[in-house]
């Protein structure tokens, strides 16, 4: 399981209020994710795109070696 520190947790509130800040500082690699709650509930993680494609690489690279596994 991913764990999360405190300050990379925020509200859904404070997420709507502060997202001008949030892109900047994911932008800015001042956090790697923000992770947003909304009734208790982890609901959403924003990441940088560079980030984002790096893990569609990666998901893409493993579904090839599953797949070859499978045959």
């Amino acid at each position: 399981m991913v764990s999360y520190t405190q300050d990379e947790i925020i509200t859904a509130t404070d997420a709507v209020r502060n997202f001008s800040s949030i892109l900047k500082s994911i932008a800015r690699k001042e956090k790697e994710k923000i992770v947003i709650v909304r009734n208790n509930n982890f609901e959403a993680v924003v990441i940088s795109v560079e980030k984002f494609e790096k893990m569609e690489k990666a998901v893409e690279i493993l579904e090839k070696i599953y797949n070859k596994t499978k045959k």
